[in-house]
């Protein structure tokens, strides 16, 4: 079965969490997390945490690109429909049920919003030029950043149902 026959796996978004989440607090400017620091994101972990909106097209996309991009398997994703991922978001600020930024998290510390989207993409290949928007002060990045995700349901769609990675946190193949 190749890529293009993979068909994505929708399911509802009161499903149990992947992973469970246990005790180890690292700080990201202000905000401390629990986070395991074993599992993906985690201080000790070799992969990258992505944790995402599942019934948003434009994240659910996103996360497919940088799947396929993913040369080194290094990024793992968690709807944040989920416990875990709920449990992360609202650690980060995020509200779960209307969340205006997805995360990334990685060796321990979280990234919102541009800066989560130009760390991402510097781990990808390809695409490390983008370290030349950290030219770019963080304020005019978030702004148009936060234009998009107010709009990103109007433009791009929602799903009904959750987009989820496969048991290991990978995307569907």
């Amino acid at each position: 079965m190749g890529f293009a026959d993979a068909q994505p796996i929708l399911r509802s978004c009161a499903d149990p969490p992947v992973a469970p989440v246990a005790p180890q607090v690292f700080a990201f400017y202000v905000v401390a997390i629990v986070l395991d620091p074993t599992s993906p994101g985690g201080i000790n972990s070799p992969y990258g945490l992505i944790v995402f909106d599942g019934v948003c097209v434009l994240c659910s996309r996103g996360c497919r690109f940088v799947s396929k991009r993913d040369r080194r398997g290094y990024f793992r994703f968690v709807p944040m429909q989920l416990s875990e991922g709920r449990s992360l978001a609202e650690q980060l600020g995020i509200d779960p049920d209307h969340p205006d930024s997805f995360a990334f998290v990685a060796a321990g510390q979280a990234y919102v919003k541009s800066e989560a989207v130009l760390r991402i993409a510097r781990e990808l290949t390809g695409w490390q030029w983008t370290w030349v928007f950290h030219f770019v002060p963080r304020l005019i990045r978030d702004v148009i950043y936060d234009l998009v995700a107010r709009n990103r349901y109007r433009w791009f769609g929602r799903r009904d149902a959750c987009m989820l990675p496969t048991p290991d946190r990978s995307w569907p193949s």
